[in-house]
């Protein structure tokens, strides 16, 4: 009885003033999380920038796997300025110059329609679907020529796309490194692709035949040093044939016709016609 007098609605536990308090709690949280966010994008974009850079240069053999220096002390800044990175039209081979090189994405462009070139079943070994008409690559160049190139490389695994960077030495045709930086494969099985152990198999392996296709293989038994099919052979991931398969395709797809094929190209003709000049 002793509420009896307390005027209506003014009850702090009546089901109005919880409404209230949980709708203003609602907003405030919204508020704090939509101001962390935005105030925190630049930082991520900053990290999500550094770990690019790292990818490359680990790819590259130029910064150990375990480490943000070089063994000469130089940082990832440091090492990533001797890169030029560059758009290149996948179709001509040829650079594209129009094209701003710190903003664009090739990912982003393969899902546009206009931008990008629908594979078909029997062209698409990569299982990427669309492949962008434009892409960039990274190259490192000297008095001779180029010294080493990496190329953003992807295709699908067992449980998704592997999105990894594939490094060529300056002779065009042999392997400097393979790395993947995003990938859904189990671990233990063909998660062992970020088994540096494994990863240090690539290094040196020819990328083309005689005939300049493609020829990258993984096998689950390498072929005696004395057969000439030894130079494009790598262990293949054990108990992941779905992935090893993945990326043996990935690779050729990316060094052959519908990849860099006619970049590769380009760049033999150039080498050619500079040893063509100097003689």
């Amino acid at each position: 009885m002793a509420d009896a007098g307390r005027p209506h609605g003014s009850d702090k536990d009546s089901l109005g003033n919880i409404l209230k308090v949980a709708i203003s709690m609602c907003l405030v949280c919204s508020i704090v999380v939509s101001t962390a966010a935005v105030v925190l994008k630049p930082l991520q974009e900053i990290n999500k920038e550094l770990d690019r850079k790292q990818n490359i240069l680990r790819a590259a053999g130029m910064l150990p796997q375990d480490s943000k220096r070089a063994a000469d002390g130089r940082g990832i800044e440091e090492l990533f300025a001797e890169f030029d990175i560059r758009a290149v039209d996948l179709d001509t081979g040829s650079y594209v110059d129009a094209v701003d090189v710190t903003t664009f994405d090739p990912i982003k462009s393969a899902r546009v329609a206009a931008l990008s070139r629908e594979l078909t079943v029997d062209e698409d070994i990569a299982v990427i679907g669309r492949r962008e008409k434009v892409s960039l690559v990274y190259v490192i160049a000297g008095e001779s020529g180029i010294e080493k190139l990496v190329l953003p490389v992807r295709g699908y695994g067992l449980w998704g796309t592997l999105f990894g960077y594939l490094a060529v030495e300056g002779d065009l045709s042999t392997i400097a490194g393979l790395g993947f930086h995003q990938h859904k494969e189990t671990p233990g099985l063909g998660g062992e692709v970020d088994n540096p152990a494994w990863k240090a198999l690539w290094p040196g392996v020819a990328l083309f035949d005689d005939a300049g296709e493609p020829a990258v293989r993984l096998v689950k038994i390498r072929s005696p040093e004395s057969n000439s099919d030894a130079r494009f052979e790598v262990d293949a991931l054990s108990g992941a044939t779905l992935t090893t398969r993945g990326v043996e395709n990935l690779v050729n797809f990316w060094t052959g016709e519908l990849g860099f094929g006619p970049f590769f190209a380009a760049l033999r003709t150039d080498l050619q016609q500079k040893s063509g000049d100097r003689d």
